[in-house]
């Protein structure tokens, strides 16, 4: 069994790598994103980037910094199937991942201008933003010393392969089945 995590930047392609291990390679989807909408459901305030922020930092203040991941990554043992958990946001989520067998963690980047267009056409309830906003989003995400709170730079730099996502999807899909040995 292995077990794939998925880091990078907003609107690079992590879902993109997601669909292609779920349709290409037989592998099962564990969201970070579902697992925070529920919560925030549970909450009754509204699904967007500004809640799933404020829902995470506060289940890794209450729990752990890794619980997110750690929940996710007993879903996936207890699927007994290879395993992608898709959204990696703090190192403490990389720290428990990587303490386990059979962990890769991918990341994906992409420059900004095109990651913006990207979101736009995704066109998610979290999506609907000016580019300054996308821009502040994601700088809100990229450092932080608390280890509750999103290190995407971190985490990226934390990964076993960093994929340039500038071009088409078929390229980004060559590049999985040149770098992943599955």
């Amino acid at each position: 069994m292995k077990i794939i995590g998925i880091t990078g930047t907003l609107g690079a392609g992590k879902g993109t790598i997601v669909d292609y291990l779920v349709e290409h390679k037989g592998f099962l989807h564990f969201s970070v994103r579902h697992f925070l909408v529920k919560e925030i459901e549970l909450r009754n305030v509204p699904v967007n980037r500004d809640s799933m922020v404020m829902v995470a930092n506060d289940l890794r203040s209450q729990h752990s910094p890794a619980y997110i991941a750690e929940e996710l990554y007993k879903l996936a043992i207890e699927s007994g199937k290879n395993s992608v958990i898709e959204s990696i946001r703090t190192p403490g989520e990389v720290d428990l991942l990587r303490s386990k067998e059979n962990f890769s963690l991918i990341a994906v980047d992409a420059l900004p201008e095109i990651r913006y267009q990207r979101i736009l056409l995704r066109n998610s309830e979290t999506d609907k933003v000016s580019l300054s906003t996308f821009l502040e989003n994601e700088k809100r995400e990229m450092d932080s010393s608390d280890p509750n709170h999103q290190n995407l730079r971190k985490c990226i730099e934390m990964a076993d392969i960093v994929f340039q996502n500038n071009g088409s999807i078929e390229e980004l899909y060559a590049e999985i089945e040149l770098n992943l040995t599955i």
